[in-house]
């Protein structure tokens, strides 16, 4: 059963946790782990009353894979996840004129007005009550949710009054919020920087563990770097580099290029592309599917040393 969410804030290559269990976006520990009960038992494969073997099969995916794994993130208290959602709520006001949602809940929510909170909550409950009553229709019910989300975290942090038009949001020509709330605003760290640190403490711990040969590791902080920041051509180079560490040039192949769409000067990438060009050239014009070659001569040794690939982690530039 394929989980392929285009909407609302996965649509932003962020996994929304908060949408998969049906809570909202301030739900606490309690309330985040009764919710997580509640679906356990309709999905879990002993308790499940699905009509058939292959609906108990997709119910048991879906726990497995998406509520499972939600409930891990939101059970703890997970700053790096908190803090993840009030980037996006800064960065989805920052783009208002281009967001638009699709669901008629997330359109209503936009015109809530000074009801916002309890719109939103109210809404989020309407639908998670119904969320996995039937398997089949899961995956919707998570996605008009994650819109509301969208939504909210956008008028709460954007500081703006809703709009009417297809779901969208216009800037308010008045301040809507008291004095010294725009004053915290201001006085506040900036999100760009913010969002910047925490790129560079994923590409840092990623560098760490491939120094270390755990690649796998690394691929896992810098899939998490590109979900805040998709453009970072350093952290497409860096994990090209773990793909090929782990013989996965496919992979390897589609970072690299593109590190080099984002930046077409990128050291990293370029040595990397040339290195599966040349393989690529020994095995015949096949793509190549190891990062060591089968010939044993002296460039299929270049992989053997846990930071030695091209060179690239003694110090050099990032």
């Amino acid at each position: 059963m394929p989980f392929e969410i285009g909407r609302g804030l996965f649509k932003y290559d962020f996994t929304d946790h908060h949408a998969i269990l049906g809570v909202p976006v301030d739900a606490d520990v309690k309330s985040v782990r009764k919710r997580y009960l509640k679906i356990a038992r309709n999905l879990h494969p002993d308790s499940c009353r699905a009509a058939s073997e292959v609906e108990k099969k997709q119910a048991n995916e879906l726990l497995s894979k998406l509520v499972n794994p939600a409930y891990e993130q939101l059970s703890k208290d997970n700053r790096d996840y908190a803090i993840s959602l009030k980037l996006m709520g800064k960065r989805l006001a920052g783009e208002k004129s281009k967001i638009s949602v699709a669901s008629e809940a997330a359109k209503q929510l936009t015109r809530a007005g000074a009801g916002l909170e309890n719109a939103y909550k109210n809404s989020v409950q309407s639908l998670g009550s119904k969320q996995y009553a039937s398997v089949g229709e899961a995956l919707e019910k998570i996605a008009e949710i994650s819109e509301l989300n969208l939504v909210y975290l956008m008028l709460k942090d954007g500081k703006i009054r809703p709009g009417t038009d297809n779901g969208g949001v216009k800037p308010s020509k008045e301040k809507d919020t008291k004095p010294e709330e725009d004053t915290v605003i201001q006085k506040g760290p900036d999100p760009k920087e913010m969002l910047a640190k925490r790129v560079a403490a994923y590409i840092r711990r990623a560098e760490g563990y491939i120094a270390k040969n755990n690649f796998a590791k690394a691929v896992l902080e810098l899939r998490d770097a590109l979900k805040l920041d998709q453009k970072n051509s350093n952290c497409h180079s860096l994990l090209g580099v773990a793909y090929l560490k782990q013989k996965q040039a496919a992979m390897a192949k589609v970072h690299f290029n593109k590190a080099l769409q984002l930046n077409p000067k990128d050291e990293r990438a370029l040595k990397g592309k040339k290195f599966l060009e040349q393989m690529a050239a020994k095995s015949g014009g096949a793509q190549p599917t190891t990062s060591s070659g089968s010939s044993g001569k002296s460039s299929g040794n270049q992989d053997k040393s846990g930071g030695g690939l091209f060179g690239m982690f003694g110090g050099k530039k990032k």
